[in-house]
C-alpha cells in the first residue's frame, strides 16, 4: 500500500450534494484499504470496499469498546466526556451488547412495526393537510420531515410528545461533529437524567411503550435506571434524527431527478415502492462521519493486516458507491436492487430501528408526491444548507411551493 492520506471527514464537492465525497470516492477507486487522519492527528485504517465493510463489520475480532487505547473518536466531545457515557449499544461487544440488544428491539420487530402503519399513514395525511392549508413556500422539514418520525418514535416509546422541543434541541447537539465537550456534556446529561426520571415514574406507575416495558426490567433487577435511561436516550435521538434527514434530502434529491420522483408518485405497488426505498438508501446513505472500531487481534483484510490496536473507519456511503456492487452508483435508479446496501451498517451491531425507518420512508415517499404532484423547491439548489457537520447528513431546512 501507498502511503495515500486523507482527511476525515472531508467536503463534499460543491454542486453535487448527494455525492460522497470526491477525495474519498477517489481513494476507494485505487483501493479498498487505505489510511485516513481524524481530528487529532491521529491515523487509522480506512475501509471503503463493500466486501471489505461486510468483512469488518461481521468479524468478532474488531471491537466497538471506545474505551480500548487507541480509538479513532468521532470527535474531543465524544473523547473527553468518555468517562460520563456508561455501557450501551453503541459501545460495548458481545455479550454485552446482545443484552442491550434484547432490551432494546421489542418495539422494532417486523409484526409491531407492520402494525405501526395504519398510525403513520393517518399522521402524514394529517400534516400533508396542515400544509396545503397554510402559507407558500413551507419549510418541508417543519412541516413534514421532522413531526413525523418524532412523533412516531415518541408513541413507540411513551415518551410525551409535548416535551419534543426539549429532547430536539439536545439531540442536535448530540450530532453536531462540532459541538463542545462541555456542550455535550450538559446535553447528554440533560436527555439522560430526562429519561431516567421518566423510567422512575413508570417503575411507579406503569404505561404505555417501551419506558414502561424498560422500566419492568429496572423493577426486576435486570437493567438499572442508568443504563435504561442510556437505552432511551440513544432510541430518542436515532429514532427522529435519521429519518428526518431521509425524508427532507431524499424529497431534494427526487424534485432534481422528476423521472425517478415519478415511481413514487405513481406507483401503487408496495413492493415497487420498497424497492425504491432501498435506492434511496443507498443514494443518500446519511450516516456519513463513519462507524468506529477497534482491532484487538491482526487480521488480514483486503490483501492488508489490520494490527492489534490499530483503530478502524468504516465510512458507509462510499461502500454504497462502490461500482462493484452498483454500477454507475452515482445514478438515482429507483429500479436497482439495491437490498445489499449498508446505509444501516451490517453485521450483529446494525440498526435496531431500521424496520421503522423504511415503514416511515415507505409511506411519506408513498404519500407526499401522489397528493402533492405539483410540489416544487421554493428556493434554488445553491442556496440550501445542509448538515455537513452532522453525523447523519441532511438539509436544515427545505422551502417547498406546490
Amino acid at each position: 500500500m501507498t502511503d495515500a492520506l486523507i482527511d476525515f471527514p472531508s467536503a463534499r464537492t460543491a454542486g453535487c450534494p448527494f455525492a460522497p465525497p470526491a477525495d474519498q470516492r477517489a481513494t476507494a477507486a485505487v483501493r479498498p484499504l487505505s489510511k485516513a487522519r481524524i481530528w487529532d492527528g491521529s491515523t487509522h485504517w480506512f475501509v471503503t470496499g463493500h466486501a471489505e465493510q461486510r468483512a469488518v463489520l461481521s468479524d468478532p475480532r474488531v471491537s466497538m469498546d471506545e474505551r480500548r487505547p487507541g480509538f479513532p473518536h468521532q470527535n474531543l466531545n465524544m473523547a473527553e466526556n468518555l468517562d460520563h457515557r456508561p455501557p450501551t449499544i453503541f459501545n460495548t461487544d458481545a455479550p454485552e451488547h446482545s443484552r442491550f440488544r434484547r432490551l432494546m428491539t421489542p418495539p422494532f420487530t417486523v409484526k409491531r412495526v407492520e402494525a405501526l402503519r395504519p398510525g403513520i399513514q393517518r399522521f402524514t395525511d394529517e400534516l400533508i393537510d396542515t400544509m396545503l392549508a397554510g402559507p407558500k413556500p413551507a419549510d418541508l422539514v417543519q412541516a413534514l420531515a421532522l413531526p413525523l418520525p418524532t412523533f412516531m418514535i415518541s408513541e413507540m416509546l411513551g415518551v410525551p410528545y409535548t416535551d419534543h422541543d426539549f429532547f430536539q434541541r439536545h439531540a442536535v447537539v448530540a450530532v453536531d461533529r462540532n459541538a463542545t465537550a462541555e456542550e455535550g456534556a450538559h446535553s447528554g446529561a440533560e436527555l439522560g437524567g430526562y429519561l431516567a426520571q421518566l423510567i422512575a415514574q413508570r417503575v411507579e406507575s406503569p404505561g404505555e411503550g417501551w419506558v414502561s416495558d424498560i422500566a419492568e426490567k429496572v423493577r426486576a433487577g435486570e437493567v438499572t435506571v442508568a443504563e435504561a435511561a442510556q437505552m432511551g436516550v440513544v432510541l430518542l435521538i436515532a429514532g427522529h434524527e435519521t429519518s428526518a434527514n431521509m425524508i427532507a434530502l431524499g424529497t431534494l434529491a427526487l424534485l432534481q431527478n422528476p423521472e425517478q420522483l415519478a415511481v413514487f408518485r405513481d406507483s401503487e405497488d408496495p413492493a415497487v415502492i420498497a424497492g425504491a426505498v432501498e435506492e434511496m438508501l443507498r443514494y443518500l446513505s446519511i450516516a456519513q462521519h463513519g462507524l468506529r472500531r477497534i482491532a484487538t487481534e491482526d487480521i488480514e483484510i483486503g490483501g492488508e493486516v489490520i494490527r492489534a490496536g490499530d483503530g478502524i473507519i468504516v465510512p458507509l456511503p462510499i461502500a454504497n458507491w462502490d461500482q462493484r456492487v452498483f454500477p454507475e452508483p452515482e445514478k438515482l435508479d429507483l429500479h436497482r436492487q439495491a437490498r445489499a446496501h449498508h446505509a444501516f451498517g451490517f453485521g450483529i451491531h446494525q440498526c435496531v430501528g431500521q424496520q421503522l425507518a423504511r415503514a416511515e420512508l415507505q409511506i411519506v415517499y408513498g404519500t407526499l408526491y401522489r397528493r402533492v404532484p405539483t410540489l416544487a423547491l421554493a428556493t434554488d439548489l445553491d442556496r440550501i444548507e445542509y448538515k455537513t457537520d452532522h453525523f447523519a447528513y441532511g438539509v436544515t431546512a427545505l422551502p417547498v411551493t406546490w
